[in-house]
C-alpha cells in the first residue's frame, strides 16, 4: 500500500509558510515563537519541529522557498533589451505583490544586523542577483546596454530597486496598478532624456 506522504508533506510545510508569512507581517519574524506559528497554521506544536527542527529552521526553508519562486520567474526573462528587463522588473514586481510580507521579510532581515539568518539571505541574494547578472551581461555581450555599465552592480542595483519599490508601493499605493509601477521603474530605467 503506497501513501501520498511527500505530496501531505509538502502541503503541510506550504500551510506552515502561509502561517509564517501572515503572521510575520503583522508580528515580525523575531517575535514569532513556535507555538504561534503551529496555531495559525492550524497544526500541532509538534508538526514545525518534525517538519523543520526549529522555527529558525522554518524561517531558512521559507526564504529558500520564496527565492525559488522569484529565481524561476527571473529565469524566463527573455528577449531584446527592453524586453529582458521589462520582464525581469515585472517578474519582480508580480512575486512582490503576491507575496508582500515576503518582501517585507527580504527587506526587513537583509538590514538586520546581525541577523539570524544573514548567511541564507546573502546566499539568496547571490542566488537572485546571478540571474539577472546573466541576464544583463547577455545584453552587455550583444552590445545592449550603455557603454560604462558595470553589470554586477546594475543587477544589485536593479534587483534593490525593485525590492524596495514595490514594499513602497504595496504600502503607501496600493492603488496603482502593476502596468503603472512597471513602466515608472522602466522609464528610470532608460533614463533621463537630455536637453
Amino acid at each position: 500500500m503506497t501513501t501520498s506522504r511527500p505530496g501531505r508533506t509538502n502541503a503541510t510545510k506550504r500551510k506552515l509558510f502561509d502561517a509564517t508569512l501572515r503572521l510575520a507581517g503583522t508580528k515580525g519574524v523575531v517575535g514569532l515563537t513556535v507555538d504561534d506559528i503551529a496555531a495559525e497554521a492550524g497544526v500541532a506544536k509538534g508538526t514545525v519541529y518534525y517538519n523543520f527542527g526549529s522555527k529558525d529552521g522554518l524561517v531558512d526553508a521559507l526564504l529558500r522557498y520564496g527565492v525559488d519562486l522569484l529565481a524561476a520567474r527571473l529565469r524566463g526573462a527573455e528577449g531584446s533589451a527592453a524586453d529582458t528587463v521589462t520582464a525581469l522588473v515585472e517578474g519582480m514586481l508580480g512575486f512582490f505583490a503576491e507575496y508582500p510580507t515576503f518582501a517585507q521579510l527580504l527587506v526587513s532581515e537583509l538590514w538586520r544586523t546581525p541577523g539570524q539568518w544573514q548567511q541564507t539571505l546573502s546566499l539568496l541574494r547571490e542566488e537572485v542577483t546571478s540571474i539577472i547578472r546573466g541576464k544583463l551581461q547577455a545584453l552587455a555581450d550583444a552590445g545592449d546596454l550603455p557603454g560604462g555599465v558595470r553589470v554586477s552592480t546594475a543587477a544589485s542595483a536593479l534587483f534593490g530597486t525593485v525590492l524596495v519599490v514595490s514594499l513602497d508601493w504595496l504600502v503607501f499605493s496600493p492603488e496603482q496598478s502593476l502596468a503603472e509601477v512597471r513602466d515608472s521603474v522602466i522609464g528610470l530605467v532608460r533614463g533621463l532624456r537630455t536637453p
